[in-house]
């Protein structure tokens, strides 16, 4: 049985997020969805709100600090990925595009993304279809076809319409991320000193 490691990105600012409410409705869906295909799950979520410091850093200095190096390495390392951006300006947040910027180049080629964006009003749900697609679309990932966008009303309580229909598109971008992830080999990371010559070789 393999075991997939799932990344989830949430680039909430606040304490508690929507942002990362969404994210973790995310990841507990696809994980659902990828065990129901027979696979394990290995979930690793980021706040980066506690990375900010460093991806300023890195995109100054070229070099990211131990932490930040962490999770860029995990990043790298996933089978999949769900990021949640907040919208600012009808946009993602300056944070979300800092941390995507110091992300290696290849990275992100062929690795598959469920996108997802919060916001106050139901008037931005289109942040995630002029903004973050076609970011990860440069990066050559392979963003699910349902992006998953929350406003202020779909969180309400009651099992109302609007929590209705944001629980459905919860569930169909998991089935989508899920089916992508199976779909392809477990991402295999190589070690690029792991073939470098010994001390003794160069010497001899």
């Amino acid at each position: 049985m393999n075991t997939r490691r799932l990344v989830v990105v949430s680039a909430g600012l606040s304490q508690p997020s929507s942002s990362r409410l969404l994210a973790d409705h995310l990841a507990t869906a696809a994980t659902r969805e990828l065990r129901a295909r027979g696979e394990e799950v290995e979930v690793r979520t980021v706040e980066l709100r506690d990375h900010a410091h460093d991806v300023v850093n890195n995109t100054l200095t070229g070099f990211a600090p131990t932490g930040l190096r962490e999770v860029l390495d995990a990043v790298a390392a996933a089978d999949g990925l769900i990021v949640v951006t907040p919208t600012f300006r009808a946009s993602y947040s300056g944070l979300f595009k800092s941390f995507f910027d110091v992300v290696e180049e290849e990275a992100l080629a062929d690795k598959p993304v469920l996108i997802g964006a919060t916001g106050g009003t139901p008037r931005h749900s289109l942040v995630l279809e002029h903004a973050v697609r076609p970011l990860f679309a440069y990066l050559r990932s392979v963003v699910v076809p349902t992006g998953v966008y929350a406003a202020s009303e779909d969180w309400g309580s009651g099992g109302g319409k609007a929590h209705q229909g944001l629980a459905r598109r919860v569930d169909r971008a998991a089935g989508e991320l899920a089916a992508l992830i199976t779909a392809r080999e477990p991402v295999t990371v190589v070690d690029p000193f792991e073939s470098a010559p010994s001390f003794d070789q160069l010497l001899g």
